[in-house]
């Protein structure tokens, strides 16, 4: 990525064939994020988060046209002096770039942020791990609840949608900053039970035992499984306790990120009474 500094008022890249504009530009597709190792983040509020929390931030793109707000203006002044790299477009570049209406004029290239799976003996921690999401919304709202929550970490198992998909950075509204991201397969997430000392519970529309009316003892793991098919047979066996959220009307099940939220708030109030 180009280290052109920002001088507002200065030159402006004015071309949407700058290579550049073009590298930024492939990562709203996850073959151009996994190839990067990188992701686009836009908005006054998000790149403010991934500040804040000391995301590596590797190149902020600016339109001065675009970019109102005093708050924006002295981010892009901090951000400069933590000697991030600043590039300055004109109005119709950014919209190029942007996936919002309105856009604000701000926008980074951040760097994804993997960790790995807890070690054995970690203590009081709450997981999250979702097998085979796909759905970049429900990941970014369930990530948004897990932060709210306290989670440590999110674990994604198998053949998931990417968190670094515009989507779902943008519905975890700056939490994916603040959660440990972790990927596993699933032969590799079960070899990893053997280790871990977390109390593993999982989700199903069949189990018989109702989510209030079991204990939830950390370090705890909480699993859900895909929109379509929920978790798999090998990890609802893998799991200690079942547990299902009753229903009475016609649905015959919640969207995934609503079903989580719902476990993930009683783990929390009976963690807090």
């Amino acid at each position: 990525m180009s280290n052109t500094r920002l001088v507002f008022g200065g030159p402006l890249i004015s071309s949407t064939k700058n290579r550049t504009i073009k590298e930024i530009r492939s990562l709203h597709s996850r073959k151009g994020r996994e190839q990067t190792g990188c992701f686009w983040l836009e908005g006054i509020r998000l790149v403010g988060e991934a500040a804040q929390m000391r995301a590596q931030i590797e190149l902020v793109v600016v339109a001065p046209d675009l970019l109102i707000s005093q708050f924006g203006r002295e981010l892009v002044d901090e951000l400069q002096g933590r000697g991030v790299p600043c590039l300055a477009v004109t109005a119709a570049v950014f919209r190029s770039l942007s996936s919002k209406e309105g856009p604000q004029g701000l926008g980074a290239v951040v760097r994804q942020a993997w960790g790995q799976l807890p070690a054995p003996g970690t203590k009081e921690d709450t997981w999250v791990a979702l097998e085979a999401v796909q759905d970049p919304g429900n990941l970014g709202s369930i990530m948004r609840t897990a932060d709210a929550v306290g989670c440590a970490g999110l674990i994604l198992v198998g053949n998931c949608t990417d968190p670094y998909d515009t989507a779902a950075v943008r519905g975890s509204m700056g939490s994916i900053f603040a959660l440990r991201l972790v990927k596993a397969s699933i032969s590799e997430f079960l070899a990893w039970k053997t280790d871990c000392n977390f109390f593993w519970v999982g989700t199903s529309g069949a189990a018989p035992q109702h989510y209030r009316q079991i204990s939830y003892p950390k370090p705890l793991l909480l699993l859900s499984g895909s929109e379509q098919k929920g978790l798999s047979v090998s990890l609802q066996k893998a799991c200690d306790q079942l547990v299902s959220i009753p229903m009475v009307g016609r649905a015959d099940s919640l969207n995934l990120a609503v079903a989580t939220s719902v476990v993930l708030y009683e783990i929390f109030e009976q963690g807090n009474p």
